[in-house]
C-alpha cells in the first residue's frame, strides 16, 4: 500500500539508547533523554536509528527502547522507529514492531550484507512500504549499508507514494542539493528530505530541507532548536553563529583515543560521555564490541562542554 500522507519536518534527532553496565536499556535514563529533548522543543524524535545503537541491540532490547520513547514522547511530538535489519523479511519484522508500539513512521535502509543493486533496493523499499500502513521513509547511510540510494530512486519512489522521506546520512552534500532541487522543480508533494549532517544543518535548511536529524541534538537539543529556528525567521547570520558553535561542540567525538576507537565508539561513545557528565544518563556504556570512552577522554569533553555552556 502507499503511505499515508504525512509532514516529518523540522528538528527530529535520533535518540541515544542509554545502558547500563550490564549491558540492559537504562529505561530511566533514556526518559530523562526524550523529556530533556521534548521539553527543549524538538519537532520529533528518531528512535532505534545509528545514534540508539539499534544494530547492536536484540529484538527485545528494541523494542523497550521504543517502548519507552513512545511512552515519554506521548504524543507531543511524532516518534520514527528504525527498522534497519539486513533484508526484506526482517525489516517487515521490525516494521510490524513499530506499529505495535505506537511509532509514528518507520525508516529503513537498504539491505545490507547481502549484494545487492539498485534493482533489489527498490523492489525491497516497495515490498516494505507495501506491507504497512505507517509512513515510510528512506535513511540513505552508504557507509553502513554499502548502497548508495539515487536521486532518480528516491524521486520516483516519492512520486509514486512510496516513500515519505528520506534521512539523508550519505555525506554526499551533491547529491543531497540535486535531490532537494528535483524535488522543487517537479513540485513533489508529501515527501520530506531530512539531513543527518549535524555541522551542515543550516546551509540544507536554506537550501530547502525539510528537517534535520542530527545526533548532537542529544548533547545540546536547544543549539539545534534556535538554529532552527534562526532560519525559519530568515536570521541568517544568527543561524550561521549558532551553527558554527554547534561545530566547535562536536568537536567531542575528537576526544577519544584514534588507536583505540573508531566510528560508532567515537560518535556515540562522546555523546554518551557528554550526557553522563551533563547529569541526564547513569552511565556512558555503549555496546560491545565498542568501548566506553575512559576518564581522560571524559575530562576533554567536559571541557568543551564547559567552554561552550552546555548545561
Amino acid at each position: 500500500m502507499t503511505t499515508t500522507p504525512t509532514r516529518v519536518r523540522g528538528l527530529v534527532p535520533p535518540v541515544i539508547t542509554p545502558l547500563t553496565g550490564e549491558g540492559e536499556v537504562d529505561t530511566a535514563s533514556l526518559e530523562r533523554v526524550v523529556a530533556r529533548m521534548v521539553d527543549a522543543g524538538v519537532d520529533g524524535l528518531f528512535a532505534l536509528g545509528s545514534s540508539g545503537e539499534t544494530v547492536y541491540l536484540t529484538d527485545p532490547q528494541r523494542d523497550l527502547a521504543l517502548e519507552v520513547v513512545v511512552k515519554t514522547a506521548d504524543g507531543r511530538v511524532p516518534v520514527l522507529a528504525g527498522a534497519i535489519e539486513t533484508a526484506t523479511a526482517r525489516v517487515a519484522g521490525r516494521v510490524h514492531a513499530a506499529e505495535r508500539l505506537g511509532a509514528d513512521a518507520a525508516v529503513v535502509t537498504a539491505p545490507f550484507y547481502t549484494i545487492v543493486g539498485p534493482v533489489e533496493v527498490e523492489r525491497h523499499l516497495r515490498s516494505v512500504a507495501a506491507g504497512t500502513d505507517l509512513p515510510v521513509l528512506a535513511y540513505d547511510i552508504p557507509v553502513c549499508v554499502h548502497s548508495k540510494l539515487g536521486v532518480d530512486l528516491l524521486v520516483r519512489l516519492a512520486h509514486d507514494g512510496v516513500l515519505a522521506g528520506v534521512k539523508d546520512s550519505s555525506g554526499d552534500d551533491v547529491a543531497f542539493r540535486q535531490l532537494l532541487t528535483r524535488l522543487a522543480d517537479e513540485d513533489v508533494e508529501h515527501f520530506d528530505a531530512l539531513t543527518g549532517h549535524e555541522v551542515m544543518v543550516d546551509s540544507m535548511l536554506l537550501a530547502g530541507a525539510a528537517g534535520s536529524v542530527p545526533g548532537l541534538a542529544n548533547v545540546d537539543p536547544e543549539g539545534y532548536v534556535r538554529l532552527h529556528a534562526a532560519v525559519a525567521a530568515g536570521d541568517v547570520v544568527g543561524a550561521r553563529r549558532e551553527q558554527e558553535r554547534l561545530v566547535r561542540l562536536f568537536r567531542i567525538v575528537e576526544a577519544s583515543d584514534p588507536a583505540t576507537a573508531a566510528g560508532s565508539t567515537r560518535g556515540v561513545g562522546a555523546f554518551k560521555t557528554a550526557l553522563a557528565a551533563l547529569g541526564v544518563i547513569a552511565d556512558n556504556a555503549v555496546s560491545l564490541p565498542m568501548r566506553p570512552l575512559d576518564e581522560t577522554e571524559s575530562a576533554r569533553i567536559r571541557d568543551i562542554l564547559d567552554a561552550l555552556e552546555v548545561a
